[in-house]
């Protein structure tokens, strides 16, 4: 059996187990085809280079044990494969972080932010840093300024840690404990978050894959602006003068317009949408009296 009769047949396998996408993949072929590569060792990026490649028994059994393990557990492969990727950058993840998929990488990555930024931008904050991916991606993008990523879970900086080094930026990322701003350390040019946003009634109806991740990353509370409120309410005080606030809500944008109806931000473009990532500069969050509903 070749490859790409084997991938075929275990992207069959997934869509008819009805396993849940979207961490890393939106579809069956490209989870098998990830798989796939993954076991054999063979490059993520050159799947027509492989596709005829003749497979021994050892390779097939290899490969549909991980699909087996894949349908049954319902884990994220990211967890199976102990590797994700964003903007073309690797990154570790286990389950003591949810998989890194934040719409922030892209208008960081592709230049958008930098229109926003002044030239003596040297401060950045990742809150709810996560695997520290975010944090990765800035001090790649901008070689000039130093990072602070913050988490409240201790289990999830300890994956941050990984990142940090595997990509060696630990002179210019510093890593800090804290719920929300308490972890923050003065004032920053830019503050990232992905913060939990997923509304109650969503996370109920949320895919095993989802449920596998860490619940205190994703529960946003009923409305999913928990978090928000607090980070809206508190962040000017952690803003230079001219900083910015890069916010990702996901499919929360009605909810966050209901709790914060006289807010006008700028929403940044991103292939999921133009509605899922916002911008606030400090002058936008002074001029504002929060009036968010209970």
């Amino acid at each position: 059996m070749n490859l790409i009769t084997l991938l075929e047949r275990c992207a069959q396998r997934l869509e008819d187990a009805g396993v849940s996408f979207g961490h890393g993949t939106t579809n069956a072929f490209d989870e098998a085809a990830w798989l796939t590569l993954w076991k054999l060792g063979l490059p993520l990026d050159d799947l027509d280079g492989v596709a005829e490649r003749e497979l021994s028994p050892g390779e097939i059994a290899a490969v549909e044990a991980l699909v087996d393990e894949r349908i049954a557990t319902r884990k994220p492969a990211a967890y199976l494969t102990k590797e994700a990727w964003l903007q073309g950058v690797p990154f570790y993840v286990d389950e003591r972080t949810i998989v890194p998929r934040s719409l922030i990488a892209e208008p960081l990555a592709d230049g958008t932010l930098d229109a926003w930024l002044s030239a003596d931008t040297r401060r950045v904050l990742d809150l709810c840093t996560g695997n520290g991916s975010l944090a990765v991606l800035a001090a790649l993008a901008w070689p000039e300024v130093e990072v602070d990523a913050a988490d409240l879970s201790a289990e999830a900086l300890e994956v941050a840690r990984i990142n940090v080094d595997k990509h060696e930026l630990a002179e210019r990322i510093r890593l800090r404990q804290g719920d929300g701003l308490q972890a923050a350390d003065g004032a920053y040019d830019l503050i990232l978050c992905n913060p939990p946003y997923v509304n109650s009634e969503s996370m109920a109806a949320l895919p095993a894959e989802y449920r596998a991740e860490p619940e205190l990353a994703l529960a946003g509370g009923t409305d999913g602006m928990d978090f928000v409120r607090r980070l809206l309410r508190d962040v000017p005080a952690h803003l230079t003068e001219h900083g910015v606030l890069v916010l990702e809500i996901g499919h929360e944008r009605e909810h966050f317009e209901d709790a914060f109806p006289h807010l006008g931000p700028a929403w940044l473009p991103t292939s999921a949408g133009d509605d899922q990532v916002l911008l606030l500069t400090r002058e936008m969050l002074t001029t504002f009296v929060p009036e968010a509903k209970p």
